[in-house]
């Protein structure tokens, strides 16, 4: 099959396809009922497929959609493995169970926003909400050039947006989108108190992780990076979790610590959830993130999705020019560069099988 006919065009499309995959594959499929709906008034809902046997103790956890409009990426991937006979073939002989969690954020998804029903970025949330926010003070000065009054931004708000990042060091960059919980219209907005799909994942991994005895975990994004190239990157807790990893994903792998990655330093990332969900098993997670368009098309995108989050009754034309900007920021609608995606999360999910199987036996 052509590596694009496995993606979808819209979240409907996706999980009707999703469903039907799993279906054919004789999978069994747990639903999670949103409470919302989405953009064409349909049912929402984060979807997981359960294959191998529930007592086998080894699993591969891949999620798609953490943030939203992500999914488009995540869910084409998730849909090629439930039609990869090879592979899931070999997953089966080795006795890796894979728990596929299909639209972690489908209000995201369908309505195209990167954050979820509250504005709250995912994957800034799975923070402890017992102690205090962190102030992100980086991001309280820029707050007010980052999500201006009006939309476009006009110069005098562009070139005072320009000069205050370029003021900014290497670890302020950083900071800057690691995550704020003062500004709820803002961006890297955090919450306030876990949301569904933070309760709903954490519901998951007790279910279906918490009793193996190794998991390894996927969380697939896009947005960051070069064109179709996908980063390992890794969180680094300690040196051992960091030998292994290493070990299966090659040296490639990026550390998020690292000055070189993509990726911001996040508090409430999604999948440490597994180390605190799954105490008793050998937890290893990665994030593979795809890179899109130039990195001041997304930022650009993301402040005018916040923009038009608090103002609801922006111009239709203006409203369609800004969701058409966050698709296309986190989504290439081509042939090429589905191929790219594809190509390469197997080769991921190979490196992962092998090294799950082999460092935890049967």
């Amino acid at each position: 099959m052509n590596p694009a006919a496995h993606f979808s065009q819209t979240y409907r499309e996706a999980r009707n396809r999703f469903l039907e995959a799993a279906t054919r594959r004789g999978v069994a499929v747990e639903t999670h009922i949103h409470p919302y709906r989405g953009a064409e008034g349909e049912e929402l809902a984060s979807d997981v497929a359960l294959i191998g046997d529930p007592g086998w103790s080894r699993a591969l956890i891949a999620s798609s959609g953490t943030h939203g409009v992500e999914g488009f990426c995540g869910s084409g991937c998730q849909l090629a493995l439930l039609q990869d006979d090879v592979l899931l073939g070999q997953l089966e002989r080795r006795k890796v169970a894979v728990i596929l969690i299909h639209a972690v954020n489908p209000f995201g998804f369908s309505h195209l926003h990167r954050t979820n029903e509250d504005n709250v970025d995912l994957n800034r949330n799975f923070r402890d909400f017992s102690q205090p926010a962190p102030v992100n003070a980086v991001y309280e000065r820029l707050h007010p050039l980052l999500v201006p009054a009006a939309w476009p931004p006009d110069p005098k708000n562009e070139a005072a947006l320009a000069a205050a990042q370029a003021a900014l060091d290497a670890n302020e960059r950083r900071s800057l989108t690691g995550g704020q919980s003062a500004h709820p219209d803002g961006l890297f907005y955090a919450g306030q108190e876990p949301a569904w799909s933070n309760k709903t994942v954490r519901q998951v991994l007790r279910r279906h992780a918490a009793g193996r005895r190794a998991v390894a975990w996927i969380d697939l994004h896009t947005g960051l990076g070069p064109y179709g190239h996908g980063e390992k990157i890794f969180a680094a807790l300690d040196p051992q979790i960091t030998a292994r990893a290493k070990r299966w994903w090659g040296e490639d792998l990026i550390l998020s610590s690292d000055p070189d990655s993509v990726s911001p330093r996040t508090l409430g990332y999604i999948t440490r959830s597994a180390y605190e969900e799954c105490p008793d098993a050998a937890v290893t997670t990665m994030t593979l993130e795809y890179g899109t368009v130039p990195q001041t098309q997304v930022h650009d995108a993301l402040r005018a999705d916040a923009w038009l989050r608090s103002h609801p009754s922006a111009p239709p034309s203006l409203r369609a020019d800004i969701k058409r900007a966050i698709r296309d920021a986190f989504y290439c609608d081509t042939d090429a560069w589905k191929g790219m995606i594809l190509g390469q999360f197997r080769a991921t999910m190979i490196q992962t099988m092998n090294g799950i199987a082999g460092d935890f036996g049967s």
